[in-house]
């Protein structure tokens, strides 16, 4: 049986999305055909919304509605340290961790040869810009462990170094709470360099 032409549209649309399957798409729909005729219109005016007032901050490169994100326009917090981050949404879970009152800047991906994405295709020349402006004394890669991740800090720490900043990485290891017998060797690895004295 095959769905109505506008039923099938929009599964196949949410099909697109992140982390959507065929199923979640059809659930989803479905959610939408029960709900009343506002509800419906209320998600497509927030979708046609976000489209039309979020940008990037002239600073930073994270999403806001304004010129300046809040992070960049509060004066409580350091510009001596910089957390540079892949995607807009890792500063959430920065943030969440609580403690860190420095500032951000974010990439907007990763160095992906494979999928044609070199450093330029990045914002690593305003990261450059930023520190070569002076004050920053600590750049803190917060790169995903993956292949891209490690080498886009690679090569990031290689550009920062000369300027005279110091430059670190978030550890990586355990997650707590887990059982040491399932982690793999690169998380035991990483978990044994990134120790700390106790």
């Amino acid at each position: 049986m095959e769905y109505p032409a506008p039923l099938a549209r929009l599964i196949d649309e949410l099909r697109k999305l992140p982390g959507i399957g065929p199923k979640s798409g059809q659930r989803i729909a479905f959610h939408l055909l029960r709900g009343s005729h506002e509800e419906a219109t209320r998600l497509a005016s927030a979708v046609a919304e976000l489209l039309d007032a979020i940008r990037t901050c002239d600073r930073c490169h994270a999403f806001t509605d304004q010129e300046t994100c809040a992070i960049c326009s509060d004066a409580g917090r350091s510009d001596q340290v910089i957390c540079v981050v892949e995607e807009p949404h890792n500063i959430m879970a920065v943030e969440r961790a609580g403690g860190f009152k420095g500032r951000y800047h974010v990439l907007h991906g990763s160095i992906a040869p494979l999928a044609g994405i070199g450093p330029d295709q990045l914002r690593i020349a305003s990261l450059l810009e930023r520190v070569r402006a002076g004050g920053v004394e600590e750049a803190i890669l917060a790169m995903s462990p993956t292949a891209e991740g490690e080498a886009t800090a690679i090569y990031l720490s290689k550009m920062l170094k000369p300027l005279g900043v110091r430059v670190t990485r978030i550890a990586t290891g355990i997650p707590v709470g887990s059982e040491l017998e399932w982690a793999d060797e690169v998380t035991m690895a990483r978990a044994l360099e990134g120790r700390r004295e106790y």
